[in-house]
């Protein structure tokens, strides 16, 4: 509702405005009007990739196995991270032979150029590593960096964004849809959003001194993400965009009208038409477009219940077999950023889903029997809360009435320390199941140990 004191011009000018929000004086503009679209484009200066690849640390960590032995190695070749015993050599220098082939050729290759060049073969020469996956670590480590040095980016620099709507449109490609994600926000009511929906949008091909709206239609669908196309355009894409459709600048149809907002046809293609509301008219009719509690949805789907220093037990990412309590720092879309309590500066942390049966609420390790690091740390600071248990997902209840895993099983299972592999695992340790009021089951245990 506008304010009941707005000025009277503005007032006047809302009378004039038919149901559809279309000014009056619209028609009259459309027909004088015959100039194009002119808008500035700037480009977006991108910064270049470093010329050496940057070695990925992990914030000092060493990842142990449960006997406390160091299993960790980083191939010299593509630089991938993984378990030490399964790499290639006694070295252990690279994570397949192919990787130890590759260097040796390189290493030879780079070792000739030197010599064509004059200059004295060095004992290490430097390898060609592979563009793509340079590029990707390169970008990883840069963006580790600056998450924690927290250095704000100086004036005039433009930060590296990943942008979806340049890379779906850059060919034949198709993005998952929102409804196969159940655990993301607007999962379970994503159904009723299509293409050839029409929605009322902000109209950014406009030299009025003040917001103005138009009917877009999506063209494209790909995540949250849609292909937009102003009303009028047809089969002309020039102007297409892409939006979130989960902005507050998207709303459904009908929506200017009952808000007194005006509807103003983007001035490139005013003069095509001569009575606007007449072609809405024609346009919309058995048109689709957002159920009227989306914005509604949108929100309400957006209000998480995990807060910023909430605390929770967690797994140790250094020692997998135990738990510790950690600080809830941030949260983004249902993600949690997770600093372990005893963390000074907060970069040992990790992220993960509120939902991820990695957390639980605090004393579940002992409630159940897990191992449980204790916190050096004497008391709760200041706005510490621990989250209530009713915001951790629920266990799923398992039938048990046959047989069931017992110490000594064999199995395949994923590796932890190096998510790419799968290896033979050993049940070696049982936990009771835990409810979120600390109470355990009766029956057999649903939690194991694996070596």
């Amino acid at each position: 509702m506008e304010s009941a004191r707005e000025p009277a011009d503005e007032r006047s000018e809302r009378r004039h405005r038919d149901s559809f929000g279309i000014s009056e004086g619209c028609e009259s503009c459309s027909e004088e009007s015959s100039s194009s679209c002119s808008s500035d484009d700037s480009d977006e200066d991108s910064s270049p990739l470093p010329t050496t690849l940057p070695i990925i640390h992990t914030n000092g960590q060493v990842y142990t196995y449960p006997d406390g032995k160091a299993g960790m190695a980083t191939c010299e070749m593509c630089g991938m991270v993984g378990v030490r015993d399964a790499f290639y050599s006694k070295t252990k220098r690279f994570c397949s032979v192919s990787c130890s082939r590759s260097y040796s050729s390189n290493s030879k290759k780079a070792s000739i150029m030197a010599r064509l060049q004059g200059k004295p073969p060095t004992k290490k020469a430097k390898v060609l590593q592979k563009q793509p996956l340079m590029a990707k670590l390169a970008a990883y480590s840069q963006n580790q960096n600056n998450q924690q040095s927290q250095v704000k980016t100086k004036a005039g620099e433009s930060e590296l964004i990943f942008d979806w709507g340049n890379y779906i449109g850059s060919g034949d490609l198709m993005g998952a849809p929102v409804s196969c994600f159940k655990h993301v926000p607007m999962g379970t009511s994503w159904d009723d959003i299509t293409e050839g929906i029409r929605v009322e949008v902000l109209n950014s091909d406009s030299s009025l001194p003040m917001k103005v709206y138009w009917i877009a239609s999506i063209i494209k669908l790909a995540g949250f993400k849609a292909l937009l196309r102003y009303e009028g355009f047809d089969s002309d894409s020039g102007q297409d965009f892409w939006s979130n459709l989960c902005v507050p600048d998207i709303h459904a149809v009908g929506w200017c009208a009952s808000g007194g907002k005006p509807l103003v046809p983007p001035k490139s293609i005013q003069h095509k038409v001569t009575n606007w509301k007449a072609f809405l008219v024609k346009r919309l009719t058995g048109a689709k477009t957002l159920p009227s509690d989306f914005s509604t949805k949108v929100q309400e789907s957006m209000q998480f219940p995990f807060k910023k220093l909430m605390r929770v037990e967690v797994v140790d990412k250094a020692h997998l077999c135990r738990t510790r309590v950690a600080l809830v720092q941030q949260v983004i879309g249902g993600r949690l950023r997770l600093v372990y309590e005893e963390s000074q500066d907060g970069s040992d942390d990790f992220w993960c889903h509120m939902y991820s049966p990695l957390i639980h609420t605090i004393g579940w390790s002992r409630s159940i029997g897990h191992r449980f690091k204790r916190s050096d740390v004497a008391k709760k600071l200041d706005g510490q809360v621990d989250a209530p248990g009713q915001l951790f997902a629920k266990v799923k209840d398992v039938d048990q009435s046959g047989e069931w895993f017992k110490d000594g099983m064999k199995l395949e299972a994923i590796d932890p320390l190096n998510l790419s592999a799968i290896c033979v695992a050993t049940v070696r340790k049982a936990t009771q199941n835990s409810h979120s009021d600390g109470s355990t089951t009766s029956g057999k245990p649903v939690q194991w140990q694996l070596q």
